[in-house]
């Protein structure tokens, strides 16, 4: 029984403990706003045309500094992703060089990539990117979209579970990419010359003056990349900030899982088995057991 007892308490430990580090969490860390996404819900799709902007935005400003080593160029022409034609891919592929072999030397060499390859990182190296990047790593976006989001604490995380919020990535993204400010705030000093963005989830801000201002976020190595007018669309798309900022964070939130319709389609038809399952059974044993006494 004291065994049992101590089991008891331990997992109500473990269970306060989940609760109230996010809870904490939230409360220290940036404000992070929901936003509308024609992917959230049970029965969200990815926008076509908005993930073909975020490629561009991902090709002409991102791709410098970031990679999609996860990623192959065949899935940009896969169904529920940006539906680019094969010979579009191909086209694609064959700007990018990767490094193959050995060959029958057993030397390696470079070819021009073709659809089955994945994207190649910007640099050959951890050591190289930070040496072109002022010592800051810059990270591979294909799975950025998971890995990077605010936490929402004690009870909206409980909320989420029955709404299916499922956009925390694409929304810090979004926020982090529209909340740079013109200048960092007087309380880091004159000398200051990195970059400050109150979203950035992976700094904080340390210095006695900022804190008591209440400021979050801190120093990002990133640079405000993006600028109005700076992607040139073809469809009347804005050339905005705030467009770009939605389509690349849509691209991502894709890049990161390229088969979120395939799996909300499955999830459908297996709650909806579900139900159909439970009726038969509750009907089965209403039949049964209908002249037996309880």
């Amino acid at each position: 029984m004291s065994t049992m007892i101590k089991m008891v308490r331990a997992l109500t430990t473990v269970a306060a403990i989940a609760v109230v580090t996010p809870a904490l969490a939230a409360g220290d860390g940036p404000h992070i706003e929901r936003h509308q996404w024609s992917f959230a819900g049970p029965f969200g799709t990815f926008e076509r045309g908005q993930l073909q902007r975020g490629f561009k935005v991902y090709q002409e400003v991102c791709a410098a500094c970031h990679g999609l080593r996860q990623v192959a160029f065949r899935t940009l022409a896969q169904d529920g992703g940006p539906s680019f034609s094969e010979e579009e891919v191909k086209f694609l592929a064959a700007d990018y060089t990767v490094i193959d072999g050995p060959n029958d030397e057993g030397d390696m060499y470079e070819r021009p990539a073709v659809p089955s390859d994945k994207f190649p990182s910007p640099f050959p190296n951890e050591q190289a990117a930070r040496a072109s990047n002022g010592g800051a790593y810059p990270p591979d976006f294909s799975l950025l979209a998971k890995a990077r989001a605010g936490h929402r604490g004690f009870p909206w995380f409980v909320f989420d579970a029955f709404t299916q919020y499922q956009e925390q990535g694409a929304d810090y993204i979004y926020t982090l990419l529209t909340s740079y400010p013109e200048e960092a705030p007087a309380c880091f000093g004159e000398d200051f010359s990195g970059n400050y963005n109150p979203a950035f989830l992976g700094g904080s801000v340390t210095e006695k003056a900022c804190q008591d201002l209440h400021l979050t976020g801190g120093p990002i190595g990133m640079a405000n990349p993006l600028s109005d007018e700076l992607v040139e669309y073809t469809d009347d798309t804005p050339m905005t900030v705030d467009q770009y900022a939605k389509d690349v964070s849509a691209f991502m939130m894709w890049a990161a899982e390229p088969h979120l319709e395939q799996r909300k389609k499955t999830g459908f038809r297996v709650m909806i088995f579900l139900i159909v399952f439970a009726g038969l059974l509750y009907f089965t044993k209403k039949k049964l057991w209908r002249n037996v006494e309880h």
